[in-house]
């Protein structure tokens, strides 16, 4: 945690000597910006790890206060530990192809500043992931890693070292994400909770780099 935060730090510090963030490096030369569209275009799909991440914004009216827009992170099946399956939930149908039952990471939420100030999970029908359990979404935690230059070397590094940074509030998340779930459904029996709009976040939480990373020195007694 604090070499990733020493990352996380270190890319903002050097998109910062040109003026430039996280989000408007990931857009730069993506054209003109639209509400839902996923940039970049096709996604960053890492072929070694197959991890998976994109950046979007909902429209105005369906946006967390402050946001610009939010990166969704993701683990494809070829890239998961050993024994790690899908979760037995109603409505599950497997895809055609295996490495398509993606399971869903965390969100990151940016300002306007292009700073992230939020994680958070969301219900499956959110991005048309595959569910899997909270102790099988944690395991997938070591194995997300963007490891190539494109579109851009300081955002893939970024992203893949806020997963590490941020470990703790990540896990607790991913656990609040099935309690949140179970508690939907316990009151809505008569619905399928994946599928209800209803329930989009399922868990969420503020967060700042520089807190964080104080927190871990100090832990480490490095203050």
């Amino acid at each position: 945690m604090a070499e990733a935060g020493q990352e996380v730090l270190n890319v903002h510090r050097v998109l910062a000597k040109t003026g430039d963030n996280i989000v408007g490096e990931l857009l730069r030369g993506q054209g003109t910006f639209y509400e839902w569209d996923h940039y970049p275009k096709g996604d960053v799909y890492d072929q070694e790890t197959h991890s998976q991440y994109y950046y979007h914004a909902h429209s105005a009216d369906q946006r967390f206060e402050g946001e610009h827009g939010h990166f969704h992170t993701f683990l494809r099946p070829k890239g998961m530990p050993e024994g790690v399956t899908p979760a037995e939930v109603p409505g599950y149908t497997p895809p055609k192809d295996p490495n398509d039952a993606l399971s869903h990471i965390i969100g990151i939420s940016m300002d306007k500043h292009g700073l992230p100030f939020r994680l958070f999970t969301v219900n499956r029908w959110v991005t048309g992931e595959v569910w899997y359990s909270a102790d099988d979404v944690i395991r997938m935690l070591d194995h997300f890693e963007i490891d190539h230059a494109r579109p851009s070397w300081a955002v893939n590094r970024w992203i893949s070292a806020m997963a590490v940074l941020f470990r703790p509030q990540i896990e607790e998340l991913i656990r609040k994400r099935d309690v949140t779930v179970g508690e939907w459904q316990d009151k809505h029996p008569d619905r399928d909770v994946y599928e209800d709009r209803g329930l989009e976040v399922t868990s969420f939480v503020d967060v700042s780099i520089e807190n964080q990373v104080q927190a871990v020195m100090d832990a480490l007694g490095r203050a």
